[in-house]
């Protein structure tokens, strides 16, 4: 499973259970679908650690963090499932949003930072 654009990339790695982004993602909510499918297959597969890797994601804008929202509280809802996300905090948006998802998912959701 992979999306890429000219702008950003989001690949799915059945090895590593990782989905891997890239890029600057400044798209308007309905842009947002073909990931949101994306990760719904991600989250169909079930397994008991899944990580997203956001350390090469530069830029999301609201409706991308909404999304990403809306896929850590789906994984909450499948209370066998752990989530790792690794995010940089050299990247301003990283540091301010993605310790808010522990919120959604507070028991299953590890941040690894680097």
């Amino acid at each position: 499973m992979e999306i890429t654009t000219k702008d950003y990339s989001v690949k799915y790695d059945v090895e590593t259970v990782t989905v891997h982004w890239e890029g600057f993602m400044r798209l308007n909510s309905n842009e947002f679908e073909p990931i949101e499918r994306l990760l719904d297959q991600v989250a169909t597969l079930e397994s008991p650690l899944t990580t997203l890797n956001l350390q090469k994601l530069q830029a999301i804008n609201s409706s991308g963090i909404t999304m990403l929202g809306k896929f850590v509280l789906t994984m909450n809802e499948k209370k066998t499932i752990s989530l790792l996300i690794q995010a940089s905090e050299q990247i301003a948006w990283q540091k301010r949003s993605v310790e808010n998802f522990k919120r959604l998912m507070p028991n299953n959701l590890q941040i690894e930072w680097a």
